[in-house]
């Protein structure tokens, strides 16, 4: 992943100003689809915080946002526990997960890595179903507030300028250059002192901080929370799908895949509920064929190639 530069952050602090007043012009339906929007941005930017620069596919955010949105409901639902509280336990909560699954599977690379984290996101959502099923007496929790979608849309926005921040940050430290050298060659990396594991573990770590946040947060907007819902895998794929669609080589470029993927899944869940496992399926080879870099990679790339015919 490139660092990005001065000028990126300024850029971004602006598109953030922009973009907070969203609420203010538009109807309850659009507001509606740019809290799904925010919610995507900040979990597609979180997992490219780790999977750009390390090129390590993680199917996990799922369990992390599951995490998130089921501890709210247990503390807000049997303990009546105040919600921002419940917020900071769940984000805490998803770090040490993120922490301890890191250090166990980390050194694993390629197919077994994704193989591994979305067998682990299906594993923590059976354990929580059968754990709510046995021990706490009912399928569902309650998460009743007063917040409306435009409080959502600020606290996610807030989120995701956040990630975006702590990616500026990273990238430009040597933390961020032991990263990119990992994501280029990890026997390499390991080779010339960097404690490849140590460092994939933290970035990891952050992924799993944000991700039960963010699963925090969105669980007053369903108010009725069941684990099947919340750990759902088909997040995991879309949070993947979005960040590779805009292209994983820059901390922003996610952005670009989120709202198009979204309208787009939109209209097709809705004219073609029964077909949209084979979006799903298309997508990913429209990527993997056609958009390998995502769609800023191939902009970067016509640029290049522009800027060598001139030259």
């Amino acid at each position: 992943m490139k660092p990005p530069g001065h000028p990126e952050l300024i850029l971004a602090a602006a598109a953030a100003v922009a973009a907070a007043f969203l609420p203010m012009v538009v109807n309850n339906y659009w507001l509606g689809i740019g809290v799904d929007a925010m919610m995507y941005v900040a979990l597609a930017t979180s997992w490219a915080l780790f999977s750009g620069p390390t090129r390590h596919i993680s199917l996990a955010t799922g369990a992390f946002f599951g995490v998130g949105g089921f501890l709210v409901g247990t503390g807000m639902s049997d303990h009546q526990a105040p919600f921002w509280a419940m917020a900071a336990l769940s984000a805490f909560v998803g770090a040490i997960l993120a922490a301890l699954i890191g250090i166990a599977t980390l050194r694993l690379s390629g197919v077994y890595f994704v193989i591994f984290t979305l067998g682990l996101a299906e594993m923590i959502r059976n354990l929580v179903s059968w754990v709510q099923n046995n021990f706490l007496g009912s399928r569902g929790l309650y998460v009743l507030t007063d917040f409306r979608d435009q409080h959502l849309y600020w606290m996610l926005l807030a989120v995701a300028s956040s990630v975006y921040l702590l990616g500026w940050i990273v990238n430009r430290s040597r933390l961020g250059f032991a990263l990119r050298v990992i994501g280029d060659d990890e026997t390499v990396a390991r080779h010339v002192g960097i404690d490849t594991a140590a460092a994939k573990v933290i970035l990891f770590t952050t992924t799993g901080f944000f991700a039960s946040l963010v699963g925090a947060i969105i669980a007053p907007r369903w108010s009725y929370i069941e684990p099947n819902q919340v750990f759902s895998p088909q997040l995991s794929f879309f949070v993947v799908i979005m960040a590779l669609l805009g292209g994983a080589g820059r901390l922003w470029a996610p952005i670009v895949g989120v709202i198009p993927f979204l309208l787009i899944w939109n209209w097709v869940d809705a004219s073609f509920p029964k077909q949209s496992i084979l979006f799903l399926g298309l997508a990913f080879l429209l990527i993997v064929y056609v958009l390998p870099n995502g769609f800023v990679g191939r902009i970067e790339q016509l640029r290049d190639r522009m800027r060598g015919a001139g030259g």
